[in-house]
């Protein structure tokens, strides 16, 4: 999961105020439990000492939740007396948490908006293509391509000239795909997609899928469902991307495990992975997390850590942290201060999905970072000498 969204968190100092907030109901007694509903989520941060300009902000974000725009509910943060990001969510909370802290609140916001890549879908026909991100803020248009526009239909006739025609139509199909597939790849890497789905045309998507370089057809998948054409989106295109977003989460969760089981060796000989609060504190303090691995619900997320007002002043004791330049440390929690890590360094995350019923999401448990929180090193780790 990318986490730079959530860079305007720590772009300024808190105490933060984090509010998870379930939908609202359209029926005149869901609007009364909604209202009774904030009312307990400002009492609960005045009680945990929130000012009040803070407290303001976060009751009139939550006030204009409507179960049309928030049919999950939402994440609010605010500091200083505004809110500085509000996010949907994709699945609605099983409490709803309101709490003030030195650092925001951020891994049930993970559980919650699930595990869904960024991905950039195509929507192709022999014209051109237009170009839309689905990320964590919602669908956004990102480009259009517009290709040569003559000739572009073919002719029954067997005639010479009708043939010399079409060959000029062949030539229009490949010079579009050319400009297309070119387009795309450079969408790709400007948004930093994790993915791409192409739909629409059925001679012309393959065309610009076999066009495009290596690295950005191996993330790469088709839909016969839908097209270019307004209109033409349906819940069959809907569940198409819907299952591609899911594979390639599943892929990443499974080739993260495979590499966290190979590195997790002993601490007598260079490992790619480490596990444990300690080991994991020393790693951000020297930027070496490449990706976090967090599974909810483990008891080292709420442990005590110590930090500073930088994301690399992490420590597990107090005195540890002053030595790091940090005369005033904070204690937070464990997977707070990691996650503000990784989203400082550009870090990856990856949840381990707690096993559902019937889900199909369990995992091993050799595979599970001891106490929930584990990482995958940036460069490989040399534990010192006993």
């Amino acid at each position: 999961m990318q986490l730079s969204f959530l860079q305007p968190l720590f772009d300024r100092p808190g105490p933060w105020a984090t509010v998870y907030f379930g939908p609202a109901h359209p029926d005149e007694s869901g609007a009364k439990r909604h209202e009774l509903a904030v009312r307990e989520a400002c009492r609960t941060l005045e009680a945990e000492g929130a000012d009040t300009a803070t407290t303001e902000a976060v009751r009139e974000a939550l006030t204009e939740i409507g179960p049309a725009q928030d049919p999950a509910g939402r994440v609010v943060f605010a500091a200083g007396g505004e809110v500085v990001l509000s996010h949907r969510l994709s699945r609605p909370p099983q409490r709803e948490i309101a709490c003030w802290a030195p650092l925001p609140r951020l891994t049930p916001l993970l559980e919650l908006t699930g595990q869904d890549p960024v991905c950039l879908v195509a929507y192709i026909d022999r014209t051109g293509a237009d170009l839309e991100l689905r990320g964590p803020a919602g669908p956004q248009d990102v480009g259009q391509v517009e290709g040569r526009r003559r000739p572009v239909h073919r002719t029954a006739s067997a005639d010479w000239s009708e043939r010399h025609f079409q060959l000029k139509v062949e030539n229009t199909w490949e010079h579009n795909a050319n400009e297309i597939a070119q387009a795309l790849a450079a969408a790709y890497e400007e948004t930093r997609a994790d993915l791409v789905v192409l739909v629409g045309d059925p001679r012309e998507r393959p065309a610009v899928h076999e066009r495009l370089p290596q690295a950005v057809r191996e993330v790469t998948a088709e839909t016969e469902h839908g097209g270019r054409a307004a209109g033409s989106s349906s819940p069959a295109l809907e569940e198409a991307v819907g299952r591609a977003r899911q594979r390639y989460a599943r892929r990443r969760l499974d080739e993260a495990l495979d590499r966290f089981r190979a590195g997790r060796v002993g601490t007598d000989r260079p490992t790619d992975a480490v596990e444990g609060v300690p080991a994991l504190v020393e790693a951000a303090r020297e930027h070496r997390i490449g990706t976090l691995l967090v599974r909810p619900g483990g008891p080292d997320l709420g442990r005590e850590t110590w930090a500073g007002t930088r994301p690399d002043q992490v420590a597990v004791r107090r005195t540890d942290a002053q030595t790091l330049g940090e005369s005033d440390p904070t204690p937070v929690r464990a997977d707070d201060a990691l996650l503000r890590a990784a989203v400082a360094t550009a870090a990856d995350v990856v949840i381990v999905p707690v096993p559902e019923p019937d889900a199909g999401t369990d995992v091993p448990d050799a595979d599970i970072p001891t106490g929930g929180l584990g990482a995958l090193l940036r460069w490989t780790y040399e534990p010192a000498p006993a």
